[in-house]
């Protein structure tokens, strides 16, 4: 990766850190108000906080990691590369709910926030790639 690569994924991981705050924060939020262990909502739930996080991303990424400016264009490549990662951030929380209920061991907020933090590290990896060579290429 070179040096410019090497920058944009530096800021991109202190950007992300604020989106996965903002991310579990409001997964954590959902489950505190409606404990579930409903596939069909924990989805949701998921998707609500993959949102507040996503757009969180938005702003800062285009602002400081990839330094352009914002066009029509531009937020639709976004907003595109946003649900093919909510598709594999769904994918692998729900997939890892249902691995990590197999085991029986942990309690239900355990589980939800291990699939979550592996959907997190999948989604994120994706997103970074999508957003540098496709969203804010030069």
């Amino acid at each position: 990766m070179s040096r410019r690569g090497s920058k944009q994924f530096a800021s991109y991981s202190i950007i992300g850190l604020s989106c996965a705050l903002i991310d579990i924060g409001v997964l954590n939020g959902l489950l505190l108000a409606f404990p579930t262990r409903d596939n069909t909502l924990l989805t949701v739930f998921n998707t609500i906080a993959y949102t507040a996080a996503i757009l969180n991303s938005y702003y800062w990424n285009s602002r400081y990691t990839f330094n352009v400016n914002k066009t029509k264009k531009q937020f639709a490549g976004f907003i595109t590369q946003a649900i093919v990662s909510l598709f594999i951030a769904n994918g692998v929380f729900i997939g890892g709910l249902w691995l990590i209920e197999q085991a029986e061991l942990l309690p239900g907020w355990l589980e939800a926030n291990t699939a979550k933090g592996l959907s997190m590290l999948l989604s994120s990896l994706s997103s970074f790639f999508f957003m540098k060579w496709f969203v804010f290429r030069r």
